[in-house]
């Protein structure tokens, strides 16, 4: 579709100019995905650049290095104990000396030491020695290499079977991820202390000196007081969120469910079946059950994430108009829902909708009713034991309107606080020029509120992809949609909840499938929040409302 200049786009009609946008957003994807495709190409440039440099820059510090600048090659370090920073280099080679005691010395080797690990302890076995049992990503092969058997032990009353564990195929793939994690500290901190050597060797050829260990330490609380600050949470990014993501990574690639659990019997690495598996469409396979609740999936977050947004907005907007009495009240009775915890209010709910419900016995007397006022045909009547949560889509209309009845006050709360900042000369202005409420609103109220609150309408978004509390504690994902897989799917199941069933309610606990959700849910929400994130306004055109 041709591009519109400014002149041609407002002479559109409203109906024309939204449908024109509609298309230019849609045929933006295509180019963006390109841009994205560049960028990444052009990444990969750069770090391609960025080694050929490095490397350059350390083969340049060995030639010219003096003797006890090319040792540090070797014995972190030194070169910092030759000019005279003995903290800095004690670190270093303290680190070297734990990396090493760690990859190398064998754990058998560490009670000769005097250092007596338990078996299952990280220190046990040598992080070598880790990954050799891990077979990192060889199709085919177990994670461990020593099984779980039985041994006859003889005693006073005969002989018994003794089942003796080896491996622990959960712990070896862990602690050989840590190793790797380890390995690439160990680089790092290799490179950054021949740069520091580098630093210093230039310091003093020009005749200046470097820094003391004191002068260091208090370096620490002032121009380097933010690295002190980021250390900690670094590692705790690093420790509780990379590691876990990286291992449920792995995970997909293996054959990880109740029947190989990795203790009483060894999991091995699968490559990419359990890939081709959910994106089976055939007979045995989870791509029609994967498609569809994707498709859910997707449906609900849009509904649960605007129909929320737009009634909140409308009832903050209703609450804060001139003449409207006892204000404070009404917003008290909507932030009640607030006030009760989800897994009281939703459990309850659930309970007034079913056939045994107030609400559910109100509705099937109320139709049935009817029936027999012939205002309603017979086939309409409904049976004693109906419930809403038992139709697909009775169930789906049914969760989103409660959706609303939860999510209305905290849009409400925070809509309030927005539009108590729009400038009433805007609104003054439009009625001297003969606006009407509604042209009010879409030029005014509704462009401003998109402008302050475009980030959290993506956050809701994606918050409600993983809205677990809402579908799990109303419906459980019911009614039933069949079996795939062997793990029973709902009709309002979203990935989310599929996953737990995967995990919790199967008696496969088929992890490494659960993995794979995992993995979907999160590419769906980095596209979706990457395509977003670049079009709202609040991020564009961050200058328009100061």
């Amino acid at each position: 579709m041709k591009r519109l200049n400014d002149l041609e786009y407002l002479r559109l009609d409203k109906g024309r100019a939204f449908l024109y946008n509609v298309v230019m957003f849609f045929c933006a994807i295509p180019g963006f995905f390109g841009g994205a495709i560049l960028k990444l190409l052009r990444l990969c440039k750069k770090g391609v650049t960025a080694i050929g440099k490095e490397i350059a820059d350390i083969v340049r510090t060995f030639v010219r290095g003096n003797w006890a600048v090319r040792l540090s090659f070797v014995i972190f370090g030194f070169g910092n104990f030759y000019y005279g920073q003995p903290l800095r280099g004690a670190l270093f080679l303290l680190f070297e000396l734990v990396f090493c005691a760690y990859m190398l010395v064998p754990g058998g080797a560490r009670h000769w030491l005097g250092l007596a690990f338990k078996e299952t302890s990280l220190l046990a076995r040598s992080g070598f020695e880790w990954l050799v049992k891990s077979n990192f990503l060889q199709t085919g092969q177990t994670v461990g290499d020593v099984p779980p058997r039985e041994e006859i032990v003889q005693g006073l009353l005969g002989s018994t079977t003794v089942t003796v564990y080896g491996d622990d195929s959960v712990k070896v793939l862990l602690y050989a991820l840590l190793s790797i994690f380890f390995i690439i500290a160990f680089i790092y901190t290799w490179r950054l202390q021949i740069r520091q050597c580098r630093i210093c060797m230039d310091i003093t050829a020009k005749g200046k000196k470097v820094r003391s260990g004191k002068q260091d330490l208090a370096s620490l609380v002032d121009d380097q007081f933010h690295k002190t600050m980021l250390a900690l949470p670094l590692v705790g990014i690093l420790t509780f969120t990379v590691l876990p993501i990286i291992y449920m990574v792995l995970i997909a690639f293996t054959s990880y469910d109740a029947a190989h659990d990795g203790y009483a019997n060894l999991f091995s690495w699968v490559g990419l079946h359990n890939f081709n598996q959910l994106f089976n469409f055939g007979q045995g396979g989870l791509g029609l059950a994967f498609g569809e609740i994707l498709a859910w999936t997707l449906m609900w977050s849009f509904f649960a994430t605007f129909t929320n947004y737009f009634l909140g907005m409308f009832v903050a907007i209703m609450i804060n108009k001139k003449g409207i009495k006892i204000k404070k009240f009404w917003r008290t009775v909507l932030v009640m829902t607030i006030a009760i915890p989800q897994f009281v209010s939703l459990l309850y709910v659930s309970r007034l909708f079913d056939d045994s419900g107030v609400l559910g016995k109100l509705l099937i007397n109320g139709v049935n009713t009817l029936v027999d006022w012939n205002v309603l045909p017979d086939s309409m009547t409904l049976a004693a034991n109906f419930s809403l949560w038992d139709g697909e889509w009775t169930a789906k209309i049914l969760l989103i309107v409660l959706n609303i009845w939860i999510g209305i006050p905290y849009i409400m709360l925070m809509a309030t606080g927005i539009l108590m900042n729009i400038p009433t000369d805007l609104y003054e202005s439009s009625r001297i020029d003969g606006a009407n409420t509604f042209q009010q609103y879409a030029r005014i109220t509704l462009p401003y509120m998109l402008f302050v609150t475009g980030p959290y309408l993506l956050t809701s978004f994606v918050g409600n992809l993983n809205n677990f509390n809402v579908i799990y504690l109303l419906t459980g994902g019911g009614p039933n949609n069949g079996i795939a897989g062997g793990v029973s799917v709902g009709h309002t199941d979203l990935l989310i909840t599929w996953l737990y069933r995967m995990t919790i309610e199967s008696p496969k606990a088929e992890y490494y499938t659960a993995s794979i959700i995992g993995i979907m849910v999160f590419l769906v929400v980095a596209i979706l929040s990457l395509i977003v994130y670049n079009v709202i306004p609040s991020t564009k055109n961050e200058e328009d409302f100061k």
